[in-house]
């Protein structure tokens, strides 16, 4: 199974360690799933992690380590150039939408825009995941 975590996703592993998205990279780390990204995906998990708010929780460099370990362990594929088929409302989200169509994954998210897709594209809110990753587990 693949899977692209929305870089929210991501750093909300990071900040709350109890949560559904920390388990679901626990479970990446563990073999559950195949964690998909790209170089805007990093890019923009960077920025994230770059924010003030962010960086009044974590470190600069428990962020460094995060994307070190991600960048080194994760499938990186190549952006997908020009707008994603079905695209959000949200147009900074369609790069997410094509990376997983690419690959072959489905979306993590738990964005709205992203979510409203669900009838169209495999996208699953990260306690939906879970209970997916966990019951192949």
């Amino acid at each position: 199974m693949r899977a692209v975590l929305d870089p929210n996703v991501i750093v909300s592993a990071l900040i709350s360690p109890g949560r559904s998205p920390a388990r679901l990279l626990h479970h990446w780390i563990t073999g559950g799933y195949e964690l998909v990204v790209s170089p805007m995906l990093l890019s923009d998990l960077s920025r994230t992690l770059s924010h003030p708010t962010v960086r009044e929780r974590l470190s600069e460099a428990e962020c460094e380590d995060l994307l070190e370990v991600i960048g080194r362990q994760a499938q990186v594929e190549d952006d997908t150039i020009g707008p994603a088929i079905d695209g959000s409302d949200d147009p900074g989200d369609d790069y997410l939408i094509a990376l997983a169509a690419t690959s072959g994954s489905l979306i993590v998210t738990g964005d709205q825009h992203l979510l409203e897709l669900r009838a169209r594209l495999p996208v699953m809110s990260p306690a939906d995941f879970l209970l997916e990753v966990e019951s192949r587990s």
